[in-house]
């Protein structure tokens, strides 16, 4: 693609890489095909390509609204373009791009801006987010249906300690988690610990950063990174094997640090170090041998038939597709076939709480095909899909690692 970037634009580090992204699009058109917001709308602003077109007007000096903006919010950054893309476009760091330089360009109303300022002083603040959600559990019973369904009841679970192994592990608590599915780390502790890792929590380590960037908050989201790089060095540097991910979302994220922070000049090698030694637990699993978590050769199999949601974060950004589906077969489970599996629950971070009519449409797809299977329990690998599911699924939906951890 023939670019034409204004020079205010082009002198800058965020106008080059866009400049270098978007001269890598053909116009090819394969990410149409994938695409879950073209699918629904069938809009061409709202596929990838059309965004991309968006884009680049904006940087080559054409004037832009507050519809430019709404075409670039209803992305999900779902990044099944990115997994399809010959040409290999990286669509997610110009999409962070444009939104950003948007942001500034073109105001948004009042109440928009405090809703989103708002969102993101307690989502990763679990100071303020487990209050407000024990008000709401407490008050649950009382709630509309329609707002019962996205309140989890209360979770009685018991804190796990992991036995004293020389190998370490850390692992991400992140903002929500702890709150909505607290059995989540518990368990993988427990797992890990079969396999001879003691897996432990930085008590410093918060939100990955993920909620303010993609709100194209970009300095506060770096922050909260540097915050999470300070809190894990020292036991990197005590020999720490890898940072381990629970949830996909904060995964991707991390796997990113060097990247997001590659020009600052404190933090680059650390943040490079970071990235290179995050892996999602089923990566960790199955590195590590799945022997020890198999069932006796002598009990029963399992009668329950299991739907795999393989969370975009997961099969898009980290490219590891089959990695969940493929680790629970092979300890034995059986899985039902979900139709289009690559299409978005709708979640996808803070996405259902700006768009959620668009939101609401992903969800009743993804659940009727979760659900066509006819499974007795749905699993994810990412807090953000399972606490989304959930408000809608017939059957529970869990964190993958809450049914190896109960055959244990």
């Amino acid at each position: 693609m023939q670019t034409n970037l204004t020079p205010s634009v082009q002198q800058t580090p965020q106008g080059q890489e866009a400049d270098a992204i978007l001269r890598t699009c053909v116009h090819c058109g394969f990410c149409t095909a994938t695409c879950p917001t073209y699918q629904l709308l069938g809009n061409e602003l709202d596929s990838p390509r059309g965004r991309i077109y968006l884009i680049k007007a904006f940087l080559e000096g054409n004037p832009v609204t507050e519809e430019t903006q709404h075409h670039l919010d209803l992305c999900l950054t779902c990044r099944a373009c990115e997994a399809a893309c010959p040409s290999g476009v990286k669509y997610g760091r110009l999409i962070d791009i444009g939104r950003d330089l948007l942001e500034q360009a073109v105001a948004r109303p009042l109440s928009e801006r405090l809703k989103r300022w708002g969102i993101r002083q307690v989502l990763p603040n679990s100071i303020l987010f487990n209050p407000l959600l024990q008000i709401g559990q407490t008050l649950r019973p009382l709630l509309p249906q329609s707002l019962k369904n996205h309140i989890p009841p209360k979770i009685a679970f018991t804190p796990y300690t992991p036995t004293a192994h020389a190998r370490i592990m850390l692992v991400l608590d992140g903002c929500v988690q702890p709150a909505l599915a607290p059995k989540t780390n518990a368990d993988a502790m427990k797992v890990l610990d079969k396999l001879g890792i003691r897996l432990i929590s930085a008590p410093q380590a918060g939100c990955c950063g993920a909620v303010d960037y993609h709100l194209a908050a970009h300095e506060e989201g770096l922050t909260r990174m540097r915050q999470n790089i300070d809190a894990w060095w020292t036991f990197v540097e005590q020999g720490a094997e890898a940072i381990v991910m629970t949830a996909s979302g904060c995964g991707n994220m991390v796997k990113e640090y060097g990247y997001y922070l590659k020009d600052d000049p404190q933090y680059a090698s650390k943040a490079a170090r970071i990235s290179a030694i995050c892996r999602d637990l089923t990566e960790v699993i199955l590195q590590e041998g799945l022997d020890k978590l198999k069932p006796a050769p002598d009990l029963p199999p399992s009668p329950e038939m299991v739907a795999v949601h393989v969370p975009c974060s997961l099969q898009h950004a980290q490219r590891q597709p089959f990695i969940l589906p493929n680790l629970l077969k092979k300890l034995g489970f059986k899985l039902t076939i979900v139709p289009d599996g690559h299409l978005c629950c709708g979640s996808a971070g803070t996405y259902s709480l700006f768009n959620k009519a668009v939101a609401n449409q992903l969800l009743d797809n993804k659940i009727n095909a979760l659900q066509s299977g006819q499974p007795s329990v749905i699993v994810t690998a990412n807090i953000g899909c399972q606490a989304h599911l959930q408000s809608k699924s017939q059957v529970p939906v869990k964190h993958w690692i809450e049914l190896v951890a109960e055959r244990l």
